[in-house]
């Protein structure tokens, strides 16, 4: 018999579910996908839904269902954090009862109701569940664990030591001091949504100086050599009021917060730039200790700090370990993955083994797919005018389409499980192209031109381009761009400043290079993905550059697409000059008089 095991995370944000099988992910997908509602923190019954459907199952063959924190346990510091600092926060006390009161204080009678489900139920605690997708799917028999987020029940860091099945926590930094809460603090000041724009902050930061580092790590936080700290809790409102910062803050930092959608100042780039550094030393202190902890020569890394790829690759630089893996889905869905998971290893306690090299994420393509039957119906529901071509003629296909400069919507094979694109559900383009950055940001994505964007480059050619020697399959990992590869600065450089620097090319990928020369590097296999590395392949044949520009199939405001209808909306209402869907492409020019509003624009728009 098989032994399903159901992972789930919900209410508080990216909520997903997890299926795994006999110890293998099988199915795992985040619920925004399914609702078309960004960071989607809702029971998530669609990705549940899907997952069962996907294996031809129901709620009756689990074996288990595991869900990613303690309510109880949360609630009770919800509670003692509300109580110490009554009678102010009152108001935002009020507002999240409701919730508590109608589903997160019943969630095993709410995941009864909802899956028509009479098993047995886990509650793994939430850094747990973080410990447990950092090193569960990793390619390491034994690791030192590093989970670092905003908060779970009390925890806000831990770190842990897998070995085999078994994952022990040795140590926790508990609430209200938190690395993940003060890098949203920093989020919501300069302008940004919290839980959603904490990477448009590290992406600002190389237009900025480190002007207000020392202001920071004076007068926000004590700092201790191991990474712990005490931050200063008259700056921060976030334990007991509506926003994450108050007036003292304000005072510290020249002025108000930025309101959203106005214009980002030297001051926003300078303070990014400050916390950014921050972050990397305490991510670099904490990961030493780790190290003289547990004298592991692997790190598994999880959390949603763990999505700061440029701290990931300071970890990286500075050598701690020998090897590090960090978990795609590093937020608060991959907690469907250690939930699920842990189930498996620690309470069934089954054997795990590895072969030290491979991890099993799956590239992480884990969620749905679409055939070329399904495919059609959709294009023919809408009139649509498309050409089939021939699997084999494919990537050559679309590679000479990237060569003559257009923009490729590209829906292939297994959706992604985590926050990044990694050829599956992308928009890509050449990275020759210096305007292809303006491009792509202001007529597809509809976002800020100073965001940058990612290269995907084939494995074996990637030290070639960068200045990174090994994978990073998952786009998690930052790196420079070669000497050789970049061009001669113009004399008057020293007179640029901010985002002036966008219109200078700083290397023969410019479209992928960041103003400090950095990158974003996904490395891609034929094994994870095979059609993708191919068209990279005939690109490179054409071209003779091995990367691409690759960036999330979605608008600002809008989760990565899920469906071929979420593709075809996303396609006819943008500048994207070419839509790949299976077998089929797409000509935007011949589809003139198709009306957009036939295909139901259904979902909530949020900008952030």
């Amino acid at each position: 018999m098989d032994t399903y095991i159901l992972g789930i995370s919900a209410f508080y944000h990216d909520s997903a579910a997890c299926l795994v099988k006999n110890g293998e992910i099988i199915a795992a997908a985040q619920e925004e996908r399914f609702s078309r509602k960004k960071h989607d923190s809702s029971f998530p019954i669609r990705s549940i839904n899907w997952c069962l459907e996907s294996q031809g199952i129901n709620s009756t063959h689990l074996a288990l269902v595991a869900f990613y924190d303690k309510p109880l346990i949360k609630f009770e510091r919800i509670l003692s954090s509300y109580l110490a600092y009554a009678p102010w926060g009152l108001r935002s006390f009020l507002m999240s009862m409701p919730m508590w009161l109608k589903h997160k204080l019943f969630m095993k009678e709410l995941i009864m109701q909802e899956l028509n489900y009479s098993g047995e139920i886990i509650f793994t605690e939430h850094h747990q569940s973080h410990a447990a997708s950092a090193f569960y799917p990793s390619p390491f028999n034994e690791s030192a664990i590093l989970t670092i987020d905003g908060v779970g029940e009390w925890a806000t860091a831990s770190i842990g030591i897998g070995e085999q099945n078994e994952i022990t926590i040795l140590k926790e930094l508990h609430f209200p001091h938190s690395l993940g809460l003060l890098y949203s603090a920093f989020t919501y000041f300069t302008g940004f949504r919290v839980n959603s724009g904490e990477y448009k902050l590290m992406g600002l930061a190389p237009y900025g100086q480190p002007k207000y580092k020392e202001v920071i790590l004076n007068e926000l936080i004590d700092l201790k050599e191991d990474g712990s700290f005490r931050l200063n809790m008259k700056y921060f409102n976030y334990c007991a009021g509506l926003t994450m910062t108050n007036k003292k803050f304000e005072k510290l930092f020249g002025g108000p917060p930025r309101k959203p959608e106005t214009n980002i100042t030297q001051r926003e780039m300078d303070i990014a730039c400050s916390i950014q550094q921050v972050t990397e030393e305490i991510m670099v202190r904490m990961a030493r200790f780790t190290k003289n902890l547990t004298g592991q020569d692997n790190l598994c890394l999880a959390g949603g700090v763990s999505l700061n790829c440029v701290g990931n690759s300071k970890i990286l630089r500075e050598k701690i370990f020998k090897n590090i893996w960090i978990q795609p889905a590093a937020g608060d869905a991959g907690g469907a993955i250690g939930a699920a998971l842990f189930g498996w290893f620690r309470y069934l306690n089954n054997k795990r083994q590895t072969d030290g090299v491979k991890d099993f994420q799956k590239g992480s393509y884990l969620g749905p797919s679409f055939n070329d039957e399904e495919i059609k119906k959709v294009l023919d529901r809408y009139n649509l005018f498309y050409k089939k071509i021939e699997p084999t003629e494919l990537p050559k296909k679309v590679a000479e389409l990237i060569n003559s400069k257009a923009v490729v919507g590209w829906f292939e094979g297994r959706m992604e499980f985590g926050p990044r694109a990694l050829g599956a559900r992308s928009i890509i383009g050449d990275a020759r192209l210096q305007e292809m950055q303006s491009k792509m940001n202001l007529k597809i994505k509809f976002r800020e031109s100073f965001r940058p964007f990612a290269p995907s480059v084939l494995k074996e050619k990637c030290s070639e381009y960068f200045d990174l020697d090994i994978d990073s399959p998952y786009m998690l990992l930052v790196a420079d761009v070669k000497k050789e590869k970049r061009l001669p600065l113009p004399k008057d450089i020293g007179l640029k400043s901010g985002f002036e620097r966008l219109k200078i090319p700083l290397s023969v990928i410019p479209s992928v290079t960041h103003v400090d020369y950095s990158a974003r590097i996904q490395t891609v296999n034929k094994e994870d993905n095979p059609l993708f590395y191919e068209m990279i392949k005939e690109f490179e044949k054409i071209s003779g550059c091995a990367v691409i520009i690759n960036t999330s199939f979605n608008i600002r405001g809008e989760p990565i697409v899920c469906s071929p209808e979420d593709a075809l909306r996303c396609f006819l209402r943008t500048d994207m000059d070419y839509l790949v869907i299976g077998n089929f492409i797409l000509d935007k020019k011949l589809q003139s008089n198709i009306s957009k509003d036939k295909l139901h624009y259904n979902h909530y728009l949020e900008l952030d």
